[in-house]
Formats: C-alpha cells, structure tokens, sequence
C-alpha cells in the first residue's frame, strides 16, 4: 500500500482542503473567483439602486396620497363657498328689485315736490 497523505483532522461542519494541483486549490486568484465577485457587487449594486427606487416610490406615493387628500378637502371647501355664494345671490336678487321700487317712487317724489 502507498502513503495516503497527510492526516487531516476536521471540526464538525468544516469542509476538506481541496486536492493539490485542482483549480480550487489555487484559491482567490482562479479566473472564476474574479468574474463570479464582479457578478456579486453587480448584483448588490443593482439591489441598493433597486431599494433606492423602493424608497423613493414609497416617498412619492406618500406624497400624492398627501396631495389627493388636500384635492378633496378643497373641492370640499369649494363646495360649501359656492353655495354660500348661491345664498347670498338669492337675497341680493330681491333686494335689488327693491332698490328699483325705491329709486322709482324717489323719482316720482321728486317730480310732487317739483309740482307743488
């Protein structure tokens, strides 16, 4: 029988070494190892530009429901003071008439007191 290696001894949950002369054992600097890190600060740049958008959704969705809310609180208001407006029409209308009356009976006054 020929010699097997060296013994290795492993913790629980610890992986082996890989073989010598496999690409593995070259460790970080395998081709792979680089494309596979620019892949994953691509993907977390893309996740932080995407949380961004998230946030800044949030914020602009908070804003029209802000806005949407005001519209209906002033088409509220706007509401109430046209009608008010209507109001204030329907008692100036018989007054009105009621300033013609006046200016015709002070005409007819005027034209008594010329002939007497």
């Amino acid at each position: 029988r020929g010699a097997a290696g060296p013994v290795v001894t492993m913790m629980p949950g610890e992986t082996p070494p890989p073989p010598a002369g496999t690409a593995a054992a070259a460790g970080p600097a395998c081709a792979n190892c680089g494309v596979l890190q620019q892949n994953i600060n691509e993907y977390v740049a893309a996740l932080i530009a995407l949380k961004q958008k998230m946030i800044d959704g949030d914020r602009l969705l908070t804003e029209y429901q802000q806005k949407c809310t005001d519209i209906l609180y002033f088409s509220i208001k706007i509401s109430a003071l046209r009608c008010q407006v209507e109001q204030m029409l329907q008692k100036i209308l018989p007054l009105e008439k009621c300033q013609e009356e006046l200016g015709s009976l002070k005409a007819e006054l005027e034209e008594k007191k010329v002939c007497l």
